[in-house]
């Protein structure tokens, strides 16, 4: 039995690679039992410490989540290789506009309407960067002025509209990057930690308004998402214990 524990508490490192017909990178590596977890890299490859059986779980949004245990036999190789079933939505099967039989002398009298003339087909250049939402609009348009005094950007600063703009232009930035976050971290999230599904929006809203949110999570990798969010739940938790 003392045999058996020591070796039960040993940890080693192990190499693994993800093989399946989707995208292997960025496929969440969890150790649900150390609650340790990783990030798999382009090829598929990722590095975890286990002990023997310990539970690995491997998820993302493109594959069906899948469980795996440590053996002996992993633990003397070192390596594992794990396949991923890609996973799958089935749509109903609609039709869209008019069918089309493949005589042309009938599927002309079925097309409706013109193809859109855009600025290229008239020689013209052309805006082609990112469009502004409607409240980037309004701030532009508090802030700037036509010829003669800048009264708007004097009299919006001083009634406090401009800052009400920034405010809400931060927070429809954070909202879509929270519902993003949401989306692809759940499923991976609450495998870690688990919380009652009537208090994961909540816990969302907890995390959007952490002042560091935008400037840790906008742009960066999966795994120091996971670790933030991580984070945040034990936080939450917390919390939730006091009250």
């Amino acid at each position: 039995m003392l045999l058996f524990q020591f070796g039960r508490s040993q940890s080693v490192t192990i190499s693994g690679n993800v093989e399946s017909t989707a995208d292997v990178e960025n496929i969440h590596v969890i150790n649900t039992t150390a609650q340790k977890f990783t990030i798999t890299d382009k090829s598929g490859a990722f590095v975890i410490p286990v002990r023997l059986y310990d539970t690995l779980k491997f998820s993302s949004v493109q594959h069906n989540l899948k469980t795996v245990v440590i053996t002996k036999d992993i633990i003397t190789s070192k390596t594992i290789t794990v396949s991923l079933e890609e996973h799958i939505t089935t749509l109903n099967q609609i039709t869209i506009g008019k069918v089309l039989t493949g005589d042309l002398s009938s599927d002309i009298g079925n097309v409706e309407g013109k193809a859109p003339i855009n600025f290229y087909d008239v020689g013209i250049p052309g805006y082609t960067g990112k469009l502004a939402t409607q409240s980037e609009r309004r701030l532009n348009e508090a802030t700037t002025s036509g010829a003669g005094i800048p009264l708007n950007p004097i009299l919006n600063a001083i009634t406090g509209r401009t800052k009400m703009l920034k405010k809400r232009i931060a927070h429809e930035r954070n909202d879509a990057l929270i519902n993003k976050i949401r989306k692809n971290f759940s499923k991976s999230l609450f495998i870690i930690d688990t919380l009652d599904e009537t208090y994961r929006t909540d816990f969302f809203y907890f995390c959007e308004m952490d002042e560091n949110f935008y400037k840790t999570c906008a742009g960066a990798s999966d795994m120091v998402v996971l670790e933030f969010l991580n984070k945040k739940l034990q936080q939450y938790k917390a919390n939730q214990n006091e009250d």
